[in-house]
């Protein structure tokens, strides 16, 4: 069974595997916030446990790597799903003690937490948590907030989870999964969106705007 430390490395593997066809252990040491030689070290462990593979300098998840990085995604998610819907925590505190539990939770208490919640389809961040088999839905089409078109009105469907204080931000606006948001007013030459959620109109930073995903109306 891998140590804490290395299932944070397959989740982060996971997640960069998703987002993009190629990983590097550059794009790994920053999502880690580790140096380049600690990243080598790791890989080297999680490499010598069939966890991954190399394809030249690519790092690349072997059958058994995914199995495991998608079972501490549900953890993570289950854990998320618990604090937020059940305890009433901040989504964005949320995230960072499923960070913690997401390594103490035997399937058991999962499967538990899953049944208790009446088996919830995604986290409170819109991702959709991964099955007891292994599966994971497909997530819904969308396109991201800031290449949305001046006076389109659209559903929030995911935001980005990576960081605690973007969170904090997006759920101070209400830009949260089911929201429904208007884009206003797109400035020119890369400047800011101004977005219109619940009655509030709010400019947010196109940087921010690429973390959220949302649905056309």
């Amino acid at each position: 069974m891998p140590t804490a430390t290395l299932e944070e490395y397959l989740e982060s593997i996971y997640r960069l595997s998703v987002a993009e066809p190629v990983v590097r252990p550059t794009q790994i040491a920053e999502a880690m916030g580790v140096s380049g030689p600690t990243v080598t070290a790791t890989l080297g462990r999680l490499l010598a446990q069939g966890f991954v593979t190399r394809d030249g300098t690519n790092v690349v998840l072997t059958p058994l790597g995914w199995e495991r990085a998608l079972d501490i995604v549900r953890r993570h998610r289950v854990s998320e799903a618990f604090l937020v819907d059940a305890l009433g925590m901040d989504w964005d505190v949320a995230h960072q003690e499923a960070c913690l539990l997401e390594h103490a939770l035997s399937p058991r208490v999962v499967d538990a937490l899953e049944r208790f919640l009446d088996n919830p389809a995604s986290c409170p961040h819109g991702h959709p948590i991964p099955g007891a088999d292994g599966t994971l839905a497909a997530g819904v089409p969308g396109q991201l907030l800031c290449d949305v078109a001046a006076g389109t009105t659209a559903s929030v469907l995911r935001v980005s989870e990576d960081d605690e204080g973007v969170l904090g931000y997006l759920g101070s606006l209400g830009l949260r999964p089911g929201q429904r948001v208007k884009v206003v007013e797109s400035a020119p030459f890369g400047g800011p969106l101004t977005v219109k959620v619940a009655g509030t109109k709010t400019a947010i930073s196109r940087e921010v705007a690429s973390l959220v995903t949302v649905a056309i109306d």
